[in-house]
């Protein structure tokens, strides 16, 4: 069985390391490049960078602070932030990430997603899907929504359509995050990320309300996810990546234990 794996998530407003409350209220709590090296250094399996309100802003993502984060570390790097174009893709690429993470522009622009598989390969296009819960519907079946912007959007498409048309359209894996979830530190939403993994044969990522260790261990056995985003657990200094690890370790899940 493929090890499951811990992946912090960098939120980035204006070069510095942000986070907030279902996906609203952000404060400003310390700088991407001391965290993204910490994390590193305490056994993250991955590290994913986000620049916010680079689309809400119809602006190009901050390579610089980008550059930075990919020097002090030596794991998988995904980056995602106002990349709306094979060209953004590839500037993020040569500043040194692994893995380029769309959300709002794949799904303005669906075949975004197999231009960025066919120019770099499959294994390096993550979807970012943020997703509410709105209830069952004639139009969202699921009475799951994806809403673009950070959180700004509703766009009115159904989330388990929308992740199987990005695996169809040669995305490599999905990225789940619950706003109603988000910097709760109540728990994943199990409910969707199940769904999600049992709709697609990708990697799913589970994506906002970690509180706990705990947590983490239901998203990647209850849920089934490959891996687990977590945020504010680890940015208060809550709990190390380490500390989780060991925890998942210790219940049975398959962990990749190098420190």
């Amino acid at each position: 069985m493929l090890s499951k794996r811990v992946i912090p998530c960098l939120d980035v407003r204006n070069g510095k390391l942000t986070k907030g409350i279902k996906f609203a209220g952000n404060v400003d709590i310390g700088d991407p490049v001391e965290s993204a090296r910490k994390y590193y250094e305490e056994g993250a399996d991955e590290i994913v960078f986000y620049d916010i309100t680079a689309s809400a802003e119809a602006r190009g993502i901050f390579l610089d602070v980008v550059e930075k984060v990919a020097a002090n570390i030596f794991i998988p790097f995904s980056v995602g932030g106002g990349i709306s174009s094979v060209q953004d893709m590839r500037d993020v690429l040569l500043a040194g990430a692994e893995k380029i993470s769309i959300n709002s522009a794949a799904v303005k622009n669906p075949s975004l997603i197999t231009e960025g598989a066919e120019a770099f390969g499959s294994q390096a296009i993550v979807i970012g899907m943020d997703v509410l819960h709105v209830g069952a519907s004639p139009e969202i079946p699921s009475g799951y929504e994806i809403v673009i912007h950070g959180g700004r959007k509703r766009m009115g498409l159904d989330a388990l359509e929308w992740a199987r048309t990005c695996e169809r359209l040669g995305a490599g894996e999905l990225c789940i995050n619950s706003i109603d979830a988000d910097g709760t530190q109540d728990g994943y939403e199990l409910t969707l990320t199940k769904a999600i993994v049992d709709a697609v044969s990708i990697p799913v990522i589970a994506s906002g309300g970690a509180g706990k260790p705990e947590h983490m261990y239901d998203a990647v056995t209850k849920g089934g996810a490959s891996a687990a985003l977590i945020a504010s657990i680890v940015h208060y200094g809550e709990y190390t990546i380490r500390e989780c690890k060991e925890y998942m370790a210790g219940r049975g899940a398959p962990m990749r234990m190098v420190w």
